[in-house]
């Protein structure tokens, strides 16, 4: 589902507002940490198990997943990934800060978003979208708060929700990788990613895990403005 930029005076739809303090210390404490986002749908859960699992330890980034699955199944997923991934991976709840060496992920039906520089909230908004929570809604939350380096990851995949998401993020300086053809369950969302140049890389699935640790290891530019 391709959405527009949004604009920075745009404010998120029912997001928590962000205490007086939170607003302060995001503003204070600039930061130049990496963050690693990632977007799956079909085929998501095989695809995010075999990233997981080949993450070099420890790994010095937080990542944030969104996959389309229903809220009743989300907590078993993130149970599910921890077993085999060397960094625990639980849902991500109101308010929480992504840290280093931990993986966050969607949890209800609604869509995941930043809604400060350092934490996560849930939107209704957009309600007409077809998936919820949606990649393209959190990539642009991403694009308009992080203060620092981005990884982003688009997987496997039905439609094309996540695409623009990931083409705004490299348009910014995001480092940006879509999943190939020849490992995709369903090659739908990475497909669209690469038809956009929104991918700096297409990666076959065995490599893409690896490649993400390597990427942080270089001097990556923050995101532009």
């Amino acid at each position: 589902m391709g959405l527009s930029r949004m604009s920075n005076n745009q404010s998120w739809p029912n997001a928590t507002h962000p205490s007086l303090a939170d607003e302060f210390h995001d503003r204070a404490s600039p930061r130049r940490t990496a963050l690693v986002v990632i977007g799956a749908s079909a085929g998501g859960p095989a695809a995010l198990t075999e990233i997981l699992r080949t993450l070099p330890t420890p790994f010095p980034a937080p990542i944030v997943i969104v996959q389309h699955v229903d809220a009743q199944f989300a907590v078993g997923m993130a149970e599910w990934l921890s077993i085999s991934s060397p960094v625990p991976v639980r849902i991500a709840r109101a308010a929480d800060r992504p840290t280093p060496g931990t993986v966050l992920m969607a949890g209800t039906d609604e869509h995941l978003v930043f809604v400060t520089s350092s934490s996560l909230g849930y939107v209704g908004e957009p309600r007409e979208l077809v998936y919820r929570p949606s990649i393209d809604v959190f990539f642009q939350s991403v694009l308009r708060y992080w203060t620092g380096a981005v990884v982003g990851v688009l997987l496997t995949g039905m439609g094309r929700d996540g695409a623009q998401g990931l083409k705004a993020l490299r348009d910014a300086g995001a480092f940006t990788i879509a999943q190939d053809r020849e490992s995709s369950a369903v090659y739908g969302m990475p497909n669209v990613a690469a038809l956009l140049d929104a991918a700096t890389e297409i990666l076959p699935l065995d490599n893409i895990g690896l490649r993400v640790g390597q990427i942080l290891q270089t001097d990556l530019p923050t995101l532009r403005r």
